[in-house]
Formats: C-alpha cells, sequence, structure tokens
C-alpha cells in the first residue's frame, strides 16, 4: 500500500513519521474557504475531503490503485467564532486576547481515500488557556509561532506554557486526530496500524 499526505503541514507530518507510517507529501491545491453555513466540524470535513480528492484528480488515482490518501484540516473555535491562522501580528494579538484565561475548541477535520472510498470526520478536543499578561501576548506574536496555525498558536511549541489543561486528543491540537484517523481506517477501510507500521 502507496500512502499519501496531503498536507503541507510539518506537524502533520512529524505525527505520521514518529508513529513510524511510511508515506508521501503531495500538497493539495484545492480550495478552502469556510461555509458560513456549515458548522466547524461539517467545514474542517468538507476541507478535508477537497484537499484529497485534488490530490487524487491531480495525480489520476484510481480505485484499482493500493494507493491510501490522508488529509486534514484545523481550526481554533472559541464562543462560536471560527479562528483559522492570522493575517498579521495585530490579528494574531487579538487571538492570544480571545484565547487568555478561557476555554476554547480545537476541531480537525479528517478525510480518507482509498480503493474509490471516500470517508471524514472529525475530532474535537477542549484546550483551556490561563491568563495571559499583554507583554507574554507582545512577545510571543513575534515570534514566528502563530502565523502558521490555527488560532495562531502551537501546543507544541512556545504556547505550551499558556495551556492550563486540555480534555481529548492531544495530537489532534498539535494538527492532525491520530486516535480518529485510525479507528476510521479500522473501522471503514480494514486498515490496522500495526499492519502499516514500518518501526
Amino acid at each position: 500500500m502507496k500512502i499519501i499526505l496531503a498536507s503541507q503541514s510539518a506537524r502533520r507530518r512529524d505525527i505520521l513519521e514518529n508513529l513510524g507510517i511510511k508515506f508521501d507529501i503531495k500538497v493539495s491545491r484545492a480550495d478552502e474557504s469556510m461555509s458560513p453555513a456549515l458548522t466547524a466540524g461539517e467545514n474542517v470535513e468538507s476541507v478535508s475531503l477537497r484537499k484529497a480528492e485534488a490530490v487524487e484528480k491531480e495525480l489520476g488515482i484510481t480505485p484499482e490503485d493500493d494507493t491510501l490518501i490522508i488529509a486534514s484540516d484545523t481550526v481554533v473555535v472559541c464562543d462560536g467564532v471560527i479562528l483559522g491562522k492570522p493575517k498579521d501580528k495585530a490579528h494574531a494579538t487579538e487571538m492570544m486576547r480571545m484565547l487568555s484565561d478561557r476555554r476554547h475548541s480545537v476541531i480537525s477535520g479528517i478525510a480518507v481515500i482509498y480503493s474509490g472510498k471516500r470517508i471524514s470526520a472529525h475530532e474535537e478536543t477542549e484546550v483551556e488557556f490561563r491568563a495571559l499578561t499583554n507583554s507574554e501576548i507582545e512577545a510571543y506574536v513575534s515570534t514566528d509561532e502563530p502565523y502558521d496555525k490555527a488560532g495562531g498558536y502551537g501546543i507544541q511549541d512556545k504556547a505550551a506554557i499558556f495551556v492550563r489543561g486540555i480534555h481529548g486528543d492531544y495530537l489532534n491540537v498539535v494538527g492532525l486526530p491520530v486516535f480518529r484517523l485510525f479507528r476510521l481506517l479500522e473501522a471503514e477501510f480494514g486498515v490496522n496500524y500495526f499492519d502499516i507500521c514500518s518501526k
């Protein structure tokens, strides 16, 4: 079986590599816009599936090919507001102030295409930040970290010092809902992790 990760995210790549999965990367050129008519979970599922289907089409993958495509998309939701990647320093600062001393949800969609079958799902993890000072926010948004991450932070990096606690899948917050992915692979495609793990 050939596995393709339809993502340019270094975090998703690292997660799969650490799990001992051999895969190729193909960056999707899919439209990642979201619809206000859909919930956050529906939106990330839709975007994830578009990413997977774009790679399937570009590579000309057919149901007869033994090729499994994985795609994912992540957003942060606070007070019903979907937070994607910050556009600039002011936007990142606004996000950090919104998340300070509050709980929010990190929602990741996952989509898999294999043997002509396409399945999508999503996972939600609750994260709680402690109160952040203005100087901490200023220092954090002055780093490179916030700008390629949903919600403007990476739990695995410097923002770890802000996190009071989480409830749910930690790796979902990093960017790939590993628990949901492998439950889905086994239930829907009969693919067991230990059958494709190379370590």
